[in-house]
């Protein structure tokens, strides 16, 4: 069996015994002290009641000195506090309340794959975020989660309805210079190798 290398982050002495003695019974899991080795752990498991300053910048610090993903385990958070703890690494998060050993070590297992993993209600609040974001923020702005503008949007479909460069820039009343500078900005920002690749990329995020 292949197991997960796992490190154990706590804010009190209890919590940090309870789970590490549930982790070290798991066949699946070679738990280790951070720090420990000449490779990061895996997975960080991070067990906190809730997600404030101090949590963060110890994320941030996980998120800025490995390749580890993390799994928060807090009793308490929120879709605010869920964006935040998303921005600083956060991959898999678990209520304490639903953290039985079986759970978590499901849940480090998924994690380790490289997916992801939320709690069914939080994930539908955070939706409900993402889209009211978009809505009311981004949008106006001309701006998009994707980190591509309306105008780049509006480039990319064109392109993958067939049209070049010159009858791009006719119908969105631009300069072909300008729908050449859109492209290559895409392109550049999102390291994609030529336009096909812009448009599957698009596609992908449900833009065209």
């Amino acid at each position: 069996m292949e197991r997960t290398t796992v490190a154990l982050r706590t804010q009190d002495p209890i919590s940090q015994a309870g789970v590490a003695s549930q982790l070290r019974a798991r066949p699946e899991i070679d738990l280790r002290e951070w720090g420990d080795g000449d490779s990061p752990p895996q997975v960080v498991v991070m067990v906190v009641d809730a997600v404030d300053e101090g949590v963060l910048q110890a994320l941030r610090n996980i998120q800025r000195t490995s390749r580890s993903r993390t799994v928060l385990v807090t009793t308490d958070i929120d879709e605010q506090k869920l964006v935040s703890a998303a921005e600083c690494g956060v991959v898999g998060v678990i209520r304490r309340s639903e953290s039985t050993p079986d759970h978590l070590v499901q849940v480090i297992g998924t994690v380790a794959r490289g997916e992801g993993h939320l709690p069914s209600d939080l994930l539908g609040r955070l939706l409900e975020e993402v889209g009211r974001l978009q809505g009311q923020v981004l949008g106006p702005r001309g701006l998009h989660f994707t980190g591509l503008a309306a105008r780049e949007v509006d480039v990319l479909r064109l392109v993958a309805e067939g049209y070049d460069t010159a009858d791009i820039a006719v119908k969105l009343a631009y300069s072909e210079r300008t729908i050449k500078n859109a492209l290559h900005s895409v392109m550049t920002r999102l390291q994609l190798r030529n336009r096909s690749h812009a448009v599957a990329y698009a596609m992908r995020q449900g833009l065209i």
